[in-house]
């Protein structure tokens, strides 16, 4: 006969870490999405686009993903990016049709939309990864969180033409996996890592999809 504790689980506690997790990623996002544009108001000539891009939005849908890695499990953290990113795209939009002077046609927000619908997920899983014990997983979603800084930079450098906010991005790219790595085998396999998927990103979103979709 065991002598240790025997812990029943309580009832209805994963259902609330669900829904807690859930409801504060989308309105986290929303919040995230009137600020930015917000912000594109208030930052000066070309850097008033850096806090609209892909880079900046990707991060909400990494960190909710990150934040609910501890409590509960990756299927959480995927539905978690998805409305963090989906509700920065409808606080951006909504707050453009109320505050501003309309959103225009309906294409863009919907294309924007379709967008989150991919990487939020994909972002909630990286940060979900990156919270993880497996080293390969870390590396692969801080180098996802990395690399679409550099994706940007890219996009920055060759097709706007905007030095100085190409190399905000570019140091963004080195500085994530410096900062957020825990030992240095981890910051430099991020970094490699990190370095073929800007150029993936780049080519695939920019040059395939956005060229198709946009023109």
């Amino acid at each position: 006969m065991s002598a240790s504790p025997v812990i029943a689980p309580v009832p209805g506690t994963s259902g609330r870490s669900w829904a807690y997790a859930t409801v504060s990623a989308c309105v986290g996002g929303i919040l995230l999405g009137v600020l930015t544009n917000l912000l594109q108001g208030w930052l000066p000539g070309a850097w008033n686009q850096i806090v609209n891009s892909g880079g900046v939005w990707s991060v909400a849908a990494f960190a909710a993903g990150a934040l609910v890695a501890r409590k509960t499990g990756l299927s959480t953290a995927v539905v978690a990016g998805l409305l963090a990113e989906s509700g920065l795209v409808v606080g951006y939009y909504g707050y453009a049709e109320v505050g501003r002077d309309g959103m225009g046609s309906l294409f863009a927000p919907l294309v924007w939309l379709g967008m989150a619908f991919i990487a939020g997920p994909l972002f909630g899983a990286a940060g979900f990864g990156w919270r993880g014990t497996s080293p390969r997983h870390r590396v692969i979603g801080l180098a996802a969180l990395a690399g679409v800084f550099g994706t940007e930079g890219i996009h920055y450098a060759w097709v706007l033409h905007y030095a100085p906010q190409a190399w905000a991005c570019l140091a963004l790219l080195v500085l994530v996996p410096l900062l957020m790595g825990r030992t240095h085998r981890e910051r430099v396999l991020t970094l490699l890592t990190a370095l073929p998927f800007s150029l993936l990103a780049y080519l695939v979103f920019y040059r395939l999809i956005l060229t198709t979709l946009l023109g």
